[in-house]
């Protein structure tokens, strides 16, 4: 470790204790607040499951975040520190430092941020910044940013900045406008119609020096320097439904991405909700074509994404119903999802006497269609207009499929349950870049708890997965004993016991204890990590096999 990095992390470390001590009252009234939190992994090598040597034998991640707030006025910062970064990070977040800060103002109009920053337009498909620790992902901006209601139901924004990158600042310039109007709040200050609508819309545009890109021996391609992008969106409720929907329209942008074709890109989100008592329906549909949006043309990876992309999946909770996880296709896809949560009433025959609650969820994604432009023969060539895409035409290819059902019952006062059925076929060769067959996997899970007292419970899990495809059948065990509100204790097991390789049958033992006082929390994890992936919305990050302990602190004051 570096001289000035240890120095930095110390200091940093000092200031969160010292703060503690005058979190309350601070220069004249301020409030000083904030958290920590530590990740440290002990690798051992295991060639059986891929977990292959570590130089540093551990490996740490750590932030810490310092804010300011004094009235109309916030300020704060975050320090950070990979050494190195633990297995599945991006190498390049390897330091330590300070690469967030910002210092805010605002009163009943305005409010105005310099510095480091996140913020969405709409759905974020047009502009939508944020941070996703579990997945190594930040993509925040540094300049400035403001924010100004000039009458009620008036939301006016206005942003500039380059996006963070690792360590550094992008080689982008990002600019945006977004206006925001409640029209009951407007035209309708009395209340009398039933019906409220909010309408908006969005103008993003991003800036990057030209680069030359060879399209052939002795063609080069004319980048364009500024690519822009619209949006508008609406959200009309009355009663029980909601129906709400956003559409986005981006120029010409050729990058690494899309093979730097001259396409236009758009996307379209829509979704209409249902609710009363006992019941609740969630319908949504997207279409994505050519949409992705980075601030660096050439950027491959999921860094510097000026947008963002929803996927219209279930987000599983349990390790083997997320072995499989979808990863949003800007290229282009079509998806539709729907979700029925129902209540059967508690004292029925079927409901029982708490009641039972049960959760329908159905997604589908497909490829779009695509047609070879004029004077064309194949499709997405370098350099030109790239294909033709009829609008409301679904592709021929089947990316992503996922049907599930999830029961939950209280049985008593000491004991409940939830078991969940899973069926999915999941795209390898799309998803993952490999030529592999489609997987067909079926997944079963059960998971009870049983409280002895006021502070005992026993939480049992059983989980199992079956496919004839990739790695074979899974099986889980998980025991977990919880002493509130202080103790946890966890033993389980994950066993590939379907593997067509009978040499790779592995099991995958984990023990983990957690403590918890107040706001800190410590947690200690000895086992194996399979290889594999994980998603949160739609953006994945790769998890390598690993072997080893496994540390998290977290504080917060």
């Amino acid at each position: 470790m570096k001289t000035k990095s240890l120095i930095s992390l110390v200091a940093a470390l000092v200031l969160l204790v010292v703060s503690e001590s005058f979190a309350q009252s601070f220069l004249d009234g301020g409030r000083v607040s904030g958290n920590f939190q530590l990740d440290a992994q002990i690798y051992q090598a295991d060639s059986a499951i891929g977990a292959y040597e570590v130089d540093e034998k551990m490996r740490m991640n750590t932030f810490a975040n310092l804010l300011y707030s004094n009235k109309n006025f916030n300020a704060g910062m975050r320090f950070e520190s990979y050494l190195n970064p633990i297995l599945g990070y991006d190498p390049r977040y390897k330091g330590s430092g300070v690469p967030y800060w910002f210092g805010s103002w605002k009163n009943d109009q305005f409010e105005i941020t310099v510095g480091n920053f996140y913020e969405q337009y709409g759905s974020g498909m047009v502009l939508r910044s944020y941070e996703e620790r579990n997945l190594g992902y930040d993509n925040a901006f540094k300049g400035a940013k403001v924010r100004f209601s000039p009458a009620a139901g008036v939301t006016l924004k206005g942003m500039i900045g380059t996006q963070r990158f690792f360590w550094e600042q992008g080689p982008g310039l990002v600019r945006g406008l977004d206006g925001e109007f409640a029209l009951n709040e407007l035209f309708d200050k009395e209340g009398n119609c039933k019906t409220r609508v909010t309408i908006g819309g969005s103008f993003t545009s991003k800036y990057q020096e030209t680069e030359e890109i060879a399209s052939g021996p002795d063609e080069m391609l004319i980048l364009p320097v500024n690519v822009a992008a619209w949006a508008a969106r609406f959200n009309i409720s009355r009663s029980r439904f909601t129906i709400d929907g956003e559409y986005v329209n981006k120029m010409n942008d050729p990058s690494a991405i899309n093979n730097f074709i001259y396409k236009n890109g758009e996307s379209l989100l829509l979704q209409t909700t249902y609710s009363t008592k006992g019941l609740g329906i969630i319908v949504s549909a997207k279409r994505t074509d050519n949409m992705s949006f980075k601030s660096k043309r050439t950027e491959t990876s999921s860094s510097l994404d000026v947008n963002y992309l929803p996927a219209l999946t279930r987000q599983h909770a349990y390790s083997l119903s997320a072995m499989y996880p979808y990863a949003t296709q800007p290229n282009g896809e079509m998806a539709i999802q729907g979700q029925v949560n129902y209540k059967i009433k508690r004292g029925s025959k079927m409901g029982g006497k708490y009641g039972t609650d049960v959760a329908v969820n159905y997604s589908r994604i497909k490829s779009i269609k695509m047609d070879p432009v004029d004077g064309e023969t194949t499709i997405g060539k370098m350099g030109t207009l790239g294909y033709k895409s009829p609008f409301f035409t679904f592709g021929e290819q089947l990316y992503f499929q996922d049907m599930n059902i999830e029961i939950q019952r209280k049985f008593s006062n000491s004991f409940k349950a939830l078991f969940s059925y899973i069926y999915l076929d999941y795209n390898v060769e799309i998803l993952e870049g490999y030529q592999e067959p489609m997987v067909n996997a079926n997944i079963i899970i059960a998971d009870m708890t049983y409280r002895f007292d006021n502070k005992q419970a026993l939480k049992m899990e059983y989980q199992q997965l079956f496919t004839k495809q990739d790695e074979g059948d899974w099986l889980q065990f998980l025991f977990e004993y919880t002493i509130a509100p202080k103790w946890y204790f966890t033993v389980a097991d994950q066993y590939n016991y379907g593997n067509p390789d009978k040499d790779r049958q592995f099991h995958y033992p984990t023990v983990s204890a957690g403590y918890t006082n107040g706001s800190n929390r410590l947690m200690v994890t000895y086992g194996k990590q399979r290889e594999g992936i994980i998603c949160v919305g739609g953006v994945c990050r790769n998890v390598p096999a690993s072997n080893g302990l496994s540390l998290t602190l977290t504080s917060s004051f």
